[in-house]
């Protein structure tokens, strides 16, 4: 079920050669993508979507770790270029009083309760199956943990076996589930943080030009295009509003991650995944307003409904073109 967004020639392998000969007999060139989606096409299929969900699990749980720590870190880092560049303010004095280590990454210190500070041991840091276990709640102080950890983990395994269906065992399920995971931790980073870091939708442009080097998804040109346009679009939107009602309609990392997604997927999925996106998003807020639970003049985070409309895009393809033809 390959999504071809693009009017381009289907892609051709690169052939690599590993060595020229062996022993004095000449080998044939090897194509290395092609021998690693034939290794695994080797495996039986309950194996491989065992594994693929296995792995989706274990890229959820670190998911988890990067909406937590990610924007704890971004906000040390502004806090710190601001003591710079303020060295008289209180901001300067008061760095890092926020109760975590100094040293306080993606990698350190070990996982721990946000409420007491009990240390994960290994068997309350499986992916899905030690929240289960817990009973959703801290084995220390039996405060309830949030939902949000299970269902980033689910979403993850659920990503990867979609991968492997729809593209089969091959490098290009590998990308398309590496796009659904930096896609996961942003829409849960604008959930909770209306942020969309430039630490994951900035590489992501950079990785979606770089994977349609070999026509993974679209050719090059469409790619290149895509993102360009993915990013005047919104940006077109933004200043439109913000002259006519004098706010800030969007926030600058919608321009990055529509731009990100045309990178990936090419020019011609955009016109769907906004579409997609402003319906989802318009439905949403308005359900929120009318039940009372978001003010009229409230933001909403548009990242999540931008990766919506792409999930649906990189799996189902571009299926509103078809309803419209």
């Amino acid at each position: 079920m390959s999504v071809l967004l693009s009017s381009a020639a289907a892609p051709t392998a690169v052939s690599t050669p590993f060595a020229s000969s062996f022993n004095g007999t000449p080998l044939a060139p090897v194509d290395a993508p092609s021998s690693f989606s034939l290794a695994l096409a080797a495996l039986p299929p309950g194996v491989l979507m065992g594994f693929a969900i296995v792995i989706g699990l274990v890229i959820g749980s670190f998911l988890n770790v990067v909406v937590h720590r990610l924007p704890i870190m971004l906000e040390r880092a502004w806090r710190a270029d601001a003591a710079e560049l303020f060295s008289d303010t209180p901001c300067s004095g008061d760095l890092l009083n926020d109760g975590l280590p100094a040293r306080y990454n993606l990698w350190l210190p070990r996982s721990a309760c946000p409420h007491c500070g009990h240390v994960l041991r290994a068997w309350e840091n499986i992916p899905l199956v030690s929240w289960l276990l817990l009973r959703g709640r801290c084995s220390q102080c039996g405060t309830r943990v949030s939902l949000r950890y299970p269902a980033v983990e689910i979403a993850s395994a659920l990503c990867a076996a979609g991968a492997l269906l729809a593209f089969g065992p091959s490098v290009k399920a590998l990308a398309a589930f590496a796009l659904s995971a930096a896609l996961i931790a942003a829409s849960m980073i604008d959930l909770e943080h209306h942020l969309l870091p430039d630490a994951i939708t900035l590489p992501l442009v950079w990785a979606g030009l770089l994977v349609n080097l070999a026509d993974t998804f679209t050719d090059l040109r469409s790619a290149l295009i895509g993102a360009v346009a993915g990013y005047l679009v919104l940006w077109s939107v933004y200043w439109i509003f913000r002259l006519l009602r004098g706010v800030e309609g969007m926030g600058h990392g919608d321009f990055k991650l529509l731009a990100a997604l045309g990178a990936w997927l090419g020019w011609a999925a955009l016109p769907q995944i906004v579409v997609i996106s402003a319906v989802a998003g318009a439905v949403v807020g308005l359900a929120a307003t009318l039940s009372g639970r978001m003010r009229f003049e409230e933001p909403l985070p548009f990242g999540p409904y931008l990766a919506a409309g792409a999930f649906i895009t990189l799996f189902a393809g571009t299926p509103l073109y078809r309803v419209f033809a």
